[in-house]
């Protein structure tokens, strides 16, 4: 069993990323949610993140890493999207980070750290037409990061593993969850 702390996306924790937590959940492996926006979703990406503009890309990054402090250290950091951005900076920075997963997007190496931490495990998902997915970015964060599994899916649609959007894709979806569970099951242990 892992401990995973799963930070949404640009239009909030919907109900889809709380369903996407509760496979995991179903699992054995117990999910944080932080709310990264005190509540507030959006139907709509665009509003999400125009949102987030609003907020700060840096102030949704310092809420996430306030919610990690009251978490254990040794945890699993997940991101959608822009939840990559808190995700990904805890994995590089945070002591006892057992694995990271990037769900629709990366950061390139060096803006929270020039290196990963050898023991941190890396998984990056994305499909391989989204144009705001970052795809790039995650190819040469995996290609730095000896060990890091990189997997790009069919389509072309952002937030596909969120299961109250139109863009949910079952199928891909299952896929994640499935390589996801691995890396926990070696985190965990």
């Amino acid at each position: 069993m892992a401990d995973v702390v799963l930070f949404h996306h640009a239009q909030g924790l919907t109900a889809g990323v709380r369903a996407f937590a509760d496979r995991l959940r179903a699992a054995g492996h117990v999910v944080h949610l932080p709310d990264l926006y005190e509540g507030r979703t959006f139907a709509d990406l665009d509003d999400g993140i125009a949102h987030a503009a609003t907020v700060r890309f840096d102030t949704l990054t310092a809420r996430g890493r306030a919610a990690a402090e009251t978490l254990p250290a040794e945890v699993v950091y997940a991101g959608m999207s822009l939840g990559v951005l808190p995700a990904q900076a805890l994995a590089q920075t945070r002591p006892g980070a057992r694995g990271a997963v990037l769900l629709h997007a990366a950061i390139p190496l060096g803006e929270f750290s020039d290196t990963w931490p050898e023991a941190v495990g890396l998984q990056l998902h994305v499909m391989e037409g989204d144009a705001l997915g970052d795809v790039a970015e995650g190819e040469a964060l995996a290609a730095a990061v000896p060990g890091a599994e990189r997997y790009v899916y069919p389509g072309s649609d952002h937030l596909f593993t969120d299961a109250s959007l139109p863009a949910f894709d079952e199928a891909a979806t299952s896929l994640v969850v499935a390589r996801m569970l691995a890396l926990l099951d070696r985190a965990g242990g």
